[in-house]
């Protein structure tokens, strides 16, 4: 399959061969579904804590007697029904993750490519550098090649004064091809690789 490079001057710089296990599949919603809600679980902090009744600080006396006072028996004030008490069955600290197979996230950012592909949002750079490093600069570029919302896949480095150009543009991001993930593909309009980038990812897939 054969997609056309293009420089950020918008202008024509050959084509590329894209290899059919990596963008020729036919997405599957619930495939990508399944990994994006893998992502979004991991990265959740899971540092939310209340105190439940054995850690508050305060007396185990009984309130009062157990017979004859007409209302509830209580014990000690720290139980969940009373101001100032434990929570009951609250949060604590724990991890959200999931388990995913590895075969099964690997084959979730090939569809995720595909789909870019099937849906005409993918673009071929030939590279990723900036000369002076400044995003007027870049904006305008990009503006250039109908960019407004987008992910940017280099090579194994990132060129520095690129990233830095990039950095208050909003809606674009930045990333070498050993960060590329299925949330970052689906979250921004359109997909954008370099040649290094391809390189890499067929190497990986190798």
């Amino acid at each position: 399959m054969k997609a056309d490079v293009t420089t950020l001057e918008a202008k024509k710089a050959g084509s590329v061969d894209l290899p059919d296990e990596l963008f020729a599949l036919e997405p599957r919603a619930d495939l990508l579904h399944r990994m994006v809600n893998y992502q979004l679980a991991k990265r959740q902090a899971g540092t939310h804590k209340t105190k439940g009744r054995s850690e508050i600080t305060g007396t185990t006396k009984k309130m009062y007697r157990q017979k004859g006072t007409g209302g509830a028996r209580h014990g000690d004030k720290k139980v969940p029904q009373f101001r100032g008490g434990g929570k009951a069955f609250g949060p604590v600290v724990r991890s959200h993750a999931i388990d995913m197979p590895k075969k099964v996230r690997a084959l979730a950012l090939k569809h995720a490519l595909s789909s870019k592909l099937k849906a005409e949002k993918l673009i071929v750079l030939e590279d990723a550098k900036s000369k002076d490093g400044k995003t007027a600069a870049l904006r305008g570029a990009l503006t250039k090649l109908g960019l407004t919302s987008a992910l940017i896949i280099d090579g194994a480095e990132v060129d520095d004064k690129f990233a830095m150009a990039s950095r208050n543009i909003p809606s674009v991001d930045v990333l070498p091809v050993q960060g590329i993930n299925v949330y970052d593909i689906l979250r921004r309009d359109t997909l954008v690789l370099t040649k290094a980038a391809l390189e890499g990812l067929e190497a990986r897939f190798k």
